[in-house]
């Protein structure tokens, strides 16, 4: 048997940019023949998928579950919509959402969490981007858990049941009616999804967030030219406004636009008869926080001398 040193993997991640547990596995399985271990990865797929890792998936999919008082959310990102539309790419996302309600928002758990195939996830679409040509990515997962009462999800623009571009998660914790509860949290789940508040209560907002509005309000009021105690009354209440639209307890309920969400809460837990708390909620945009690539060819004719 060849001993498998650290140079010898390293060998063979440069020349396939297979990741080391995969090097020394293909080098193990072929007695350490660089060669043999280069067609190895190659059968399996690996070498094909990891040679694809540097291209920018920012499409894909949103992929929503829930079980019982646990909802989760998942983002599984390819290189194009098309990809997005192919029937096995949609039944992995399916998949990999029904396995993150168990990780319960912890990627790493749902990277390493098996498959139906009795691979982890991380190696099914790692064999998936080798079917299919493009890279793929797991990129985030979140999850909403209650005590006793309702999760709900609402998944907007959807492609397949379960799965779309912007994916809502809504905890209702209460001992009312399960079913009642169910329809009221998917209608906030829907007004989450048009409005994208930044947090569910004032207290839970970035501290940081609400003095870089602060400042930026002051200044403006300061341009104004008017004094100081009317300039701190002015922010006060532009402070207010802020709170308005981006807390959602704060927000005005798109569906009547009259109540405010903790005044819609409010007239729900006095008809069921039972309190009713919102415990969180998470909405998830496909690509939030990628930076897509623009080819600029204008640029690139010029560059070239208009060739």
């Amino acid at each position: 048997m060849a001993q498998i040193t650290a140079a010898l993997v390293k060998e063979l991640r440069d020349k396939t940019s297979a990741g080391m547990m995969d090097c020394k596995k293909a080098l193990t399985e072929n007695n350490g023949d660089i060669e043999a271990a280069i067609d190895w990865l190659r059968k399996k797929g690996i070498a094909k998928a990891t040679k694809k890792s540097g291209r920018v998936a920012s499409e894909g999919l949103i992929g929503l579950s829930v079980n019982g008082t646990t909802g989760a959310l998942v983002e599984v990102n390819s290189e194009t919509d098309f990809v997005a539309r192919n029937d096995e790419f949609q039944c992995a996302v399916t998949e990999i959402a029904g396995l993150a309600v168990e990780a319960n928002g912890d990627l790493e758990a749902l990277a390493n969490a098996n498959t139906k195939a009795g691979n982890t996830v991380s190696e099914f679409l790692t064999g998936l981007i080798a079917t299919i040509g493009e890279n793929m990515s797991l990129r985030r997962t979140s999850a909403v858990n209650v005590s006793n009462g309702a999760v709900t999800g609402y998944m907007h623009s959807a492609a397949a049941d379960g799965l779309g571009k912007i994916g809502v998660l809504v905890g209702l914790e209460s001992d009312g009616d399960a079913e009642a509860l169910t329809a009221l949290g998917k209608k906030i789940a829907m007004h989450v999804a048009a409005t994208s508040p930044l947090a569910l209560t004032v207290e839970d907002l970035d501290p940081a967030a609400v003095e870089r509005e602060r400042t930026v309000l002051s200044d403006q009021a300061r341009a104004s030219g008017k004094p100081e105690a009317i300039i701190e009354k002015m922010v006060e209440g532009r402070i207010r406004k802020f709170y308005e639209e981006s807390v959602l307890l704060n927000q005005i309920f798109v569906m009547d636009g009259e109540r405010t969400i903790a005044k819609v809460i409010e007239d729900e837990a006095k008809s069921l008869g039972s309190d009713i708390k919102m415990t969180g909620f998470v909405r998830m945009e496909l690509g939030e926080g990628i930076e897509k690539k623009e080819e600029d060819f204008a640029a690139e004719v010029a560059a070239l001398g208009g060739a």
